[in-house]
């Protein structure tokens, strides 16, 4: 395969994931917007390593997906935290935690 189809396809991935963050009310899908952003970054360092013959792209993919892991975690950890205390995960409803 050619690394336009994988950077098209990135770009498309990106572009969903933005849409998801601007768009959406619900915090857990604004969740999953990161992760199909950080998920097409990943798939632009593989291609740039894989044209490039290095490895570099591929140790920084793995870094990413340890951060995406501990952003999941940390993310819904907070989510459940905030449905416990208000009853729903709407984000419009957090902006009174504003100081």
């Amino acid at each position: 395969m050619l690394v336009n189809q994988f950077l098209i396809l990135a770009a498309v991935l990106f572009c969903i994931g933005v849409y998801g963050v601007i768009a959406r009310r619900n915090a857990v899908m604004v969740l999953m917007s990161i992760e199909l952003i950080l998920n097409s970054v990943n798939l632009n360092l593989i291609a740039f390593a894989l044209r490039n013959g290095s490895a570099d792209g591929h140790v920084f993919a793995l870094y990413i997906i340890a951060v995406a892991a501990a952003e999941v975690g940390v993310g819904l950890a907070l989510v459940l935290l905030v449905y416990r205390n208000r009853k729903s995960i709407g984000l419009e409803e957090l902006s009174e935690m504003k100081g």
